[in-house]
């Protein structure tokens, strides 16, 4: 594997990334402001069900398998071009 394209898959690893935390960061802007809607809610009309829980719970669910696919599985990506391009190579020779 060349210096290129090694530095290509750094690049789109890193990419990767940032789309996490970005998605982390409006996970979180988000979700706080539905709690403080319900939170307002709850005081202005008494009990109210914590709905923000669902979104909360659904969202995180999403947010947890693109933290998986930045930061862990990115690395099986890697290891899995690797090994396609060393067997090509077997097959070559």
């Amino acid at each position: 594997m060349n210096e290129e394209s090694r530095r290509k898959q750094v690049e789109e690893r890193v990419e990767s990334m940032i789309g996490f935390y970005k998605h982390l960061a409006a996970y979180v802007v988000v979700n706080l402001m539905l709690f403080f809607i319900w939170l307002w809610t709850y005081f202005f009309d008494g009990e109210t069900f914590p709905w923000f829980i669902f979104p909360l719970g659904g969202w995180g669910i999403g947010l947890l398998f693109h933290f998986l696919s930045a930061f862990i599985w990115g690395d099986f990506q890697d290891w899995k071009k690797k090994k396609v391009e060393e067997l090509m190579e077997k097959e070559n020779n």
